[in-house]
């Protein structure tokens, strides 16, 4: 029976260098042997348009070689460097340089990735620089222009009528405009069908969330299909003019209010001293074990501050019916219904993504961003189901 040799650590070394070695020495020699062949093809192109030869003499000569001049040629064996023939009229790129992209498709999917991952336009031209020629930020921003078409691919996109919840939220970003920078409203939509896959089905840049904004993207959603036949409930950050907008397009929807939300309007109107008295209150109303109990954890509520915060208590108890509409549903899924957390863990990742633009240049670069971090997502998300949601089903 053979024995077998060990391989030490040093050998593994040896062999990664004998590779490293091998591919470097032949991606060379390709690149090399391509700039002689694409130049050969140019000297030939002027020489059959001159009608001579080099160093040949001829009466019926149709002009005069001028030189050389440089082309840079980005691909996966590195940037060639062409030198192209001219005359003094023209020069006479090869007509194989034709078949060839300015940037080899790999390179330029190497720069739209690195940018969609979350690098700036300058550093992606830094690290496509380690491989191969680098790029400037104007180039990678020219680039992931092609990102456009599937932008309004996705705005188009027919939607079937499988939703059974919807989470709605808003996040804001800053754009560069000609009065100076201004502050965006990036509205979205959010779906999860009841066997827990999930999506997000729309976005909508704005000015503000205003009823007329909200009733834009809503009336988008509706208009490629979905009309809400089997929406359950439609979670909100609780913003008066998306409520309203609510009762326009999806009035026989229950409509649940982020819970977080509340909270956080809560606190700010009152007094930081009476914070750990009012918390495990308010918790009782968003923990109760039932739509019953809630109800009487309020009413605790109500007899202990409505002498000292009227408004708070009224604000409360008028919200209150579409804070506890979480309770129409199945137990185990109220931790996922009553906030609007599923997709404010989106804008996390947006805003990871957007905090080394600092602003963006243009209404357009919006768009291209929201839409490549939500297509990554929603990717992501093909194989991986909401676990709540899935035992529902």
């Amino acid at each position: 029976m053979r024995r077998l040799i060990p391989i030490t650590e040093q050998f593994q070394h040896y062999l990664e260098g004998v590779k490293e070695s091998f591919w470097g020495d032949l991606y060379q020699r390709t690149r090399l042997a391509w700039e002689k062949f694409l130049e050969a093809e140019s000297l030939r192109e002027r020489d059959r348009d001159l009608g001579v030869k080099d160093h040949e003499r001829a009466a019926a000569r149709r002009g005069y070689r001028n030189g050389f001049y440089t082309r840079r040629l980005v691909t996966v064996f590195g940037t060639l460097k062409i030198r192209i023939a001219r005359t003094r009229q023209r020069g006479f790129p090869p007509q194989a340089l034709q078949r060839f992209q300015r940037r080899a498709p790999e390179v330029m999917l190497l720069i739209r990735e690195a940018f969609l991952r979350g690098l700036s336009t300058r550093q992606v031209g830094k690290v496509v620089g380690i491989i191969t020629e680098g790029v400037s930020a104007q180039t990678v921003s020219r680039l992931t222009r092609s990102l456009d078409g599937l932008v309004r691919a996705f705005h188009q996109s027919p939607l079937q009528d499988e939703w059974a919840y919807l989470f709605l939220d808003g996040v804001s970003l800053r754009i560069r405009r000609p009065g100076g920078r201004k502050r965006v409203q990036m509205l979205v939509a959010y779906g999860v069908r009841p066997n827990g896959s999930r999506e997000l089905l729309g976005f909508l840049r704005s000015a503000g969330e205003s009823q007329a904004a909200w009733e834009g993207l809503l009336q988008d959603l509706y208009r490629r299909g979905l009309k809400g036949e089997k929406l359950l409930l439609i979670v909100t950050d609780g913003c008066a003019g998306l409520a309203a907008a609510l009762q326009t397009v999806y009035p026989r929807v229950a409509h649940q209010r982020c819970w977080v939300h509340k909270m956080r309007n809560i606190y700010e109107h009152v007094r930081r001293r009476d914070y750990a008295q009012i918390k495990p209150l308010v918790q009782a109303i968003k923990y109760a074990p039932n739509l019953r109990q809630a109800q009487q954890a309020f009413s605790q509520f109500r007899a202990r501050w409505q002498s000292v915060y009227p408004g708070v208590v009224r604000q409360l108890e008028k919200d209150l019916p579409e804070l506890l509409a979480f309770y129409q549903l199945p137990r185990h899924l109220w931790p996922k219904l009553r906030t609007t957390n599923a997709i404010e863990r989106c804008f996390v990742e947006v805003r990871r993504r957007t905090r080394p633009m600092v602003c963006f240049v243009n209404p357009a670069s919006v768009d291209r961003i929201i839409f490549a971090i939500f297509h990554r997502f929603t990717e992501n998300w093909r194989s991986r189901t909401l676990r709540l949601f899935t035992h529902a089903a």
